[in-house]
């Protein structure tokens, strides 16, 4: 159970994986046995068992399908409160294929661990599913039967669009994921993987520049100013700032372009590279003498010191035709880019207003 800073426990929930495994134990079970559970228990990646509620059974010919909803728990997830289905059937081959199927998406690009063409079942997901049919398989000494397994989520077409899925080339549902087989409330590592997956995509179709924004908003502005680039190019890093940085270094990103609005660039100009509303404050002090670097006069450096947010005093550059300071906010931006990456990269920074204005830009070379 996950605790919130303020002692709260909140509740994990279960991936797709797990409930998708979990149902396709159910299906099999029935079609073993003709008999219909109404709950089952399998082991998860984590080191513990798990015990599902069966929400609905139902007969197609020589096929039996099961569904179970998802539940996330307290994580803010797209998929929760979603049917995971799973249809099983016997086949004659002597042997276990999984497919997926309505709401199922399918790979279309590479750099997933997925290969082009398949459904979008991830590797944990996959091994869970095919190891619960060969469990159950050898309980009823039933070793060389041939199963079909189909995964299929009814809504997951609808649901994908609230996802990168589209942008990282699954076409058609979500994915069926899932490293550990739980969900840990508001966990960052979610996040982080996405991030992972999206750089590794736009590697595989060959971009060496990206363009990375904090939010939906800004990759909007950032999409308009790089209209030449593939959408792969185009990644949410969300508040992970260093992290994304890195990331892109290692897996061989030769140009970064970061896009963002007053608040959270100001804070990297300032050297933090988590950027969460929680993390670290803007430094006034810190907006005052980069405004008395870039020619302000001492009235309206004492004004910004009477300001309460970065957004005001962006405003009040504006305001007195002071765009060179967000030319010299943007290139100590790049600097502490650089820093955290250790250099080697060519990283550039544009800042705009919430509306969509162009503020300001600058550009380094790190050596």
């Amino acid at each position: 159970m996950e605790k919130t800073k303020k002692g709260q426990s909140m509740r994990e929930g279960f991936t797709t994986g797990s409930c998708a495994t979990a149902a396709t134990k159910a299906a099999l079970i029935t079609l073993l046995t003709k008999e219909e559970p109404a709950e089952v228990t399998i082991y998860l990646p984590a080191r513990r068992f798990a015990t599902f509620t069966i929400e609905n059974i139902s007969y197609q010919n020589d096929a039996v399908t099961v569904g179970i909803i998802k539940d996330a728990g307290d994580d803010p997830d797209a998929t929760h409160g979603a049917l995971i289905q799973s249809t099983v059937s016997f086949n004659n081959e002597a042997n276990i294929m999984l497919d997926g199927g309505v709401g199922v998406g399918r790979v279309t690009k590479p750099g997933l661990p997925v290969s082009i063409g398949e459904a979008a079942i991830n590797p944990v997901p996959r091994k869970m599913i095919l190891g619960v049919v060969e469990e159950v398989l050898n309980e009823f000494n039933k070793n060389t039967q041939g199963v079909n397994v189909v995964i299929s989520v009814p809504a997951g077409e609808e649901i994908a669009k609230k996802t990168l899925n589209g942008r990282l080339g699954i076409i058609g549902g979500i994915s069926i994921l899932g490293t550990r087989g739980i969900v840990v409330p508001f966990s960052t590592a979610a996040f982080k993987a996405s991030i992972v997956q999206a750089i590794k995509v736009a590697r595989a179709v060959n971009c060496d520049h990206v363009v990375i924004t904090t939010g939906g908003r800004s990759e909007k502005f950032a999409m308009k100013e790089y209209e030449g680039l593939p959408e792969e190019a185009f990644i949410e890093m969300g508040d992970f700032v260093g992290f994304t940085l890195k990331m892109c270094k290692k897996l061989g990103v030769k140009r970064i372009s970061m896009v963002g609005m007053m608040g959270k660039f100001s804070k990297i100009a300032q050297g933090v590279m988590m950027v969460h509303s929680k993390s670290a404050p803007v430094r006034i002090d810190f907006l005052a003498e980069v405004a008395k670097e870039s020619g302000a006069t001492p009235e309206l450096i004492e004004e910004i010191h009477e300001a309460t947010t970065a957004s005001y005093v962006g405003d009040l550059m504006l305001q007195n035709d002071l765009p060179l300071f967000f030319q010299t906010l943007c290139g100590y931006c790049c600097q502490h880019a650089l820093e955290e990456m250790g250099g080697g990269l060519i990283v550039e920074t544009s800042i705009y207003t919430l509306k969509g204005q162009f503020l300001g830009k600058a550009c380094s070379l790190g050596e």
